[in-house]
């Protein structure tokens, strides 16, 4: 196909609007409490981020999301890092569980909830990162 038609999208794309279906669904429930959250997804973390932090979702040492806090008039951020996520995904379903389990814990974890709460559907026991 050639690009542009709807057939067609990167991976980069696809892990994008993966993401952003996950988001929408965690931020349709907490609405107030994550206006001010900025959402992001990059390729993998800053090689300056090596070491573990306490606002992060981590699988083998290494940073699959990670919060940013407000700072001065700079909004919070929440990054999801798009490589180390799609390495562990088996295939687009698994892909699919897996961003919105990390979602759903980076959100929680930044409220200060458990999954559970932020998603009553959650169920990150089988393919928790």
């Amino acid at each position: 196909m050639p690009a542009g038609v709807p057939l067609v999208s990167s991976p980069a794309d696809r892990f994008d609007r993966i993401a952003s279906d996950a988001v929408a669904h965690v931020e349709h429930r907490w609405r107030e409490q994550l206006a001010d959250v900025e959402f992001a997804v990059d390729l993998v973390p800053a090689a300056d981020d090596e070491d573990a932090v306490d606002d992060e979702i981590e699988s083998a040492g290494v940073a699959l999301a990670r919060v940013f806090p407000a700072e001065g008039s700079t909004a919070a951020h929440i990054v999801l890092y798009r490589k180390p996520i799609e390495l562990r995904a088996h295939d687009i379903t698994d892909l699919e569980d897996l961003v919105h389990d990390v979602v759903v814990q980076i959100v929680a974890d930044f409220l200060g909830l458990d999954p559970e709460i932020v998603d009553p559907g959650f169920d990150g026991e089988d393919d928790a990162p």
